[in-house]
């Protein structure tokens, strides 16, 4: 398999996984709540975590997808912003040529027609035109807050037409 076409192979479904996991109260199965559209040319994904935060500034999140993504979910806290876009068709194409899994943005993106065809998945709240300003500001690889869901470097991240789980480790079964 190419890099720039990411692994769909182990992808286990986001209900499957509620199902087995809907008595956990130790706060390790996630459940994001369902603000999350979907704009990439894949539904199903599933990976390993790389989180930025960053706000109305898109800096770290192109640094982010122009390197080697390695099957790999990148998960955007842009905190909700609705007011710039975080993610265009350029940088979608980069995530899918750079093998992404996936990208989840707590914010907006841009040039929908242009993301629909990258092969990679991208969920974000809503479509805005407006670009980011890039002033070189942000965080990366640390805990995030994503709609009131914690979200870690590392942990596992399961997205398809259904919602979108987080978990410490990808499951097995």
């Amino acid at each position: 398999m190419s890099p720039a076409t990411p692994s769909t192979s182990a992808f286990f479904p986001t209900c499957d996984l509620c199902d087995i996991y809907k008595g956990d109260t130790s706060g390790n199965f996630r459940v994001l709540p369902p603000v999350f559209r979907s704009y990439g040319g894949i539904q199903k994904f599933s990976g390993p975590i790389v989180t930025v935060k960053c706000f109305e500034d898109n800096s770290l999140v192109k640094a982010a997808v122009e390197s080697p993504g390695e099957a790999r979910v990148l998960v955007v806290d842009g905190g909700a912003s609705l007011r710039r876009a975080l993610l265009g068709g350029n940088l979608g194409l980069a995530a899918a040529k750079n093998g992404w899994a996936g990208v989840v943005i707590d914010g907006c993106v841009r040039d929908v027609a242009e993301l629909a065809l990258c092969q990679t998945g991208i969920r974000a709240l809503a479509t805005m035109p407006l670009p980011t300003e890039r002033r070189q500001e942000g965080q990366r690889d640390l805990n995030v807050q994503i709609q009131g869901v914690w979200v870690r470097p590392g942990e596992w991240l399961y997205a398809d037409e259904d919602g979108i789980v987080v978990m410490p480790a990808p499951h097995q079964g």
